[in-house]
């Protein structure tokens, strides 16, 4: 496979994957503002509707389902962000434990990812 013979992209496809790194940095931003919006929301009509034992119970359960899809978009756009460094001082697309290029395709669908397929599922 041409990927294993390699030790790193080219700067054309690391232009690439930057691209998408971007792309998808914004449209994590976009989600996350969105969800934060939809919690602040909440909590401000939370309180209007306080005093129903079973809305209450739901309204817990809402809340932590939001802080913590909040939590996990933050760390998302850490992973993108660390990605975007690894471009920039030449380890982006290297298997962490292997050492290999990473398949344009894994990274294509993950492009934070810093272990291959292989090395995943071992």
């Amino acid at each position: 496979v041409e990927t294993e013979k390699r030790f790193s992209y080219s700067k054309d496809e690391l232009a690439e994957f930057k691209e998408l790194i971007l792309q998808k940095q914004t449209q994590a931003i976009i989600d996350r503002d969105a969800t934060k919006k939809l919690l602040h929301e909440f909590l401000e009509t939370k309180e209007e509707n306080s005093g129903f034992v079973n809305l209450e119970e739901d309204a817990l359960q809402y809340q932590s389902e939001l802080l913590l899809l909040i939590e996990r978009q933050e760390a998302y756009l850490s992973n993108l962000k660390k990605a975007l460094v690894r471009i920039e001082n030449g380890s982006y697309g290297i298997c962490r434990k292997t050492g290999k290029l990473i398949s344009k395709e894994r990274l294509r669908a993950v492009p934070h990812a810093t272990l291959s397929a292989e090395a995943k599922a071992a």
